[in-house]
């Protein structure tokens, strides 16, 4: 049993445009055909938007500064925590 609402192959094709438009504002559908589910109508992944180098130098000069020797010691400790358990990888 699908969590997202099903919409019928008749009402896909009867109501394309309002069905499509919710699609764009993010809502996802299970198609059905004759009472079973043959397909998903899925908002696709929003592409991540390219930083510039100045962009990014800009937003990041208010960033609190990285004492890395801390840093890598946190690395560090969680490694070795999970080193030894098979179950952890």
């Amino acid at each position: 049993m699908s969590l997202q609402p099903e919409v019928t192959q008749r009402d896909l094709r009867n109501r394309s445009k309002e069905i499509m438009d919710a699609v764009a504002h993010g809502r996802a559908f299970t198609v059905t055909r004759n009472g079973h589910q043959i397909g998903e109508l899925i908002p696709i992944r929003r592409h991540r938007r390219f930083v510039s180098r100045a962009e990014f130098a800009a937003m990041s000069r208010n960033a609190p500064p990285v004492d890395l020797e801390a840093f890598r010691a946190d690395q560090e400790a969680v490694l070795d925590e999970y080193q030894d358990d098979p179950y952890e990888r």
